[in-house]
Order: C-alpha cells, then sequence, then structure tokens
C-alpha cells in the first residue's frame, strides 16, 4: 500500500500531547456490533489516556465512525498483518497492545502489564478465556488447551491480546503483510529479542467462531496450524479460514 494509511475523523495525534504510555490497535471489518464496548471496556482497563488506533480493513457498516468517536479511525488493505503494521506506525504509546474488535480487556490491565515490563518482559500476552462465559465442557477443555499451549511453548494467538513495548516491536521487525498466521509469526520474532510473558489476567474473547460447529472449527484451525507449521502459504490458508463452516453456510 503506497501514500501511508488514510486517517478518517480527527487528527488523534497532536504534538502537544503528552506520549501515552499504552496504545490499543484494533484491526476491524464490519464490527460495529462489538466494537464501541471493547474500546470502552479497553479505556477503563488501561486507563482514561490510553491511545486507542483502530485499523478498518473496509467495513461496509458504521464499524469506522465508531472507531472515531473513541480514538484514531485509519485504513488499511483488507490484511490482518497489514492493519495492525499500519496500527502500530501510527502508534505513539510506550506499550502496543493487539487486540480483537470482539476481545475485551480484563480490569487491572494495566497494572498487569506495567509489573510484567519492569520484570523484563519486553513482550507478551493474556490468558485465554471466553465469553460469555459456558457451563459446558468443551470451551472449558478449549480454555485449558489454549493456555497450555502458551505455557509450554511460549507462544500466542491474536486473541490473547498480545503486546510489545515499542522498542520490542520495533526491534522485531513488527508484524508482516499476513492475511493469516500474523500473531505466530509476530511472537516468533518478537521472542527473538526479548523475553515473552503470559500475563495471570484474562483476556475475555466471543465465543461467536465456535458457536457455528465447535469441533468443526477447533479441528479446522489445527489443521491450518499444522498445514502453516509444514510450510503452506498463509495466503492460501487464509481462503480455507475464511469459509463458513456447514452450518453457517445453513442459517445464512
Amino acid at each position: 500500500m503506497t501514500g501511508g494509511p488514510e486517517r478518517r475523523g480527527e487528527e488523534s495525534h497532536p504534538r502537544d500531547r503528552a506520549v501515552p504510555e499504552f496504545s490499543v490497535i484494533v484491526p476491524t471489518l464490519d464490527e460495529e456490533s462489538r466494537l464501541d464496548e471493547t474500546l470502552r471496556r479497553a479505556r477503563a482497563a488501561l486507563g482514561p489516556e490510553s491511545e486507542l488506533i483502530v485499523v478498518d480493513g473496509g467495513s461496509r457498516d458504521r464499524t469506522a465512525e465508531i472507531a472515531a468517536l473513541h480514538g484514531a479511525a485509519l485504513a488499511a488493505a483488507r490484511c490482518r498483518g497489514t492493519q495492525l503494521a499500519t496500527g502500530a506506525r501510527a502508534a505513539t504509546g510506550q506499550i502496543l497492545i493487539f487486540l480483537h474488535a470482539d476481545t475485551w480487556l480484563p480490569e487491572g490491565s494495566g497494572d498487569a502489564l506495567r509489573a510484567a515490563v519492569r520484570a523484563g518482559a519486553g513482550a507478551g500476552c493474556f490468558r485465554f478465556a471466553v465469553h460469555p462465559p459456558a457451563r459446558g465442557l468443551r470451551y472449558r477443555l478449549l480454555e485449558w488447551g489454549v493456555n497450555w499451549r502458551t505455557r509450554h511453548f511460549n507462544t500466542a494467538t491474536g486473541d490473547q491480546a498480545i503486546f510489545a513495548s515499542r522498542g520490542a516491536y520495533d526491534a522485531s521487525g513488527g508484524f508482516e503483510d499476513l492475511p493469516l498466521f500474523e500473531d505466530v509469526t509476530f511472537v516468533r520474532a518478537v521472542r527473538r529479542v526479548t523475553r515473552f510473558k503470559e500475563l495471570p489476567l484474562a483476556a475475555l474473547t466471543s465465543r461467536r467462531r465456535w458457536e457455528d460447529g465447535f469441533l468443526r472449527t477447533v479441528l479446522k484451525h489445527w489443521a491450518l496450524r499444522v498445514a502453516y507449521a509444514a510450510g503452506a502459504d498463509p495466503s492460501r490458508l487464509s481462503r480455507y479460514h475464511a469459509r463458513p463452516t456447514p452450518r453457517a453456510a445453513r442459517d445464512r
């Protein structure tokens, strides 16, 4: 993409504004039903001076309008890696937090992030949990599995609200222009330049993607991860990732 990101709404980084401690970067596509709550919770969890940057990939709803009410609303190509990199370039905060539009930061996030950085972690993630809470065993197993993988393999996905100090982000090379597995690729890169830590608090991710067929969705995600680990092109894999499950297709 040439010419830099397109900015919608008012200029969000005036020269006389103090450097914020936190910058939250949210990639979006048609997220008007969830974005307002996500941004409100992020600001409540991090403090009123936190910087909120939404990078939209071409929404046809009110996503960009809602984003402009909370902070910066940028536009970029419809590619999550590109959107995250665009937001990171525009961010002015000391700690960058990469947040999905359907993921809520928990209370106390600011204190947990500060403690991690003081302890020497230049990057990391939150624990994983789903919302609304589910009583069924399958979601408890899902949460356990994701958190076990983080602890034992020192990795994370975007659902866990990955964070990095500005220095660690820049030293790692940042997010690549990948439509899928941009999060896994970034974590691998940032681990080479700093300590990566899982925070004790859980970010809450919507159950929406698993409700169209829990087992099918889990198996599809694992199949895609195996294919990526074997060297498959993320651009090609993203076509399969975007396909609805059979139930979702029937419900349309």
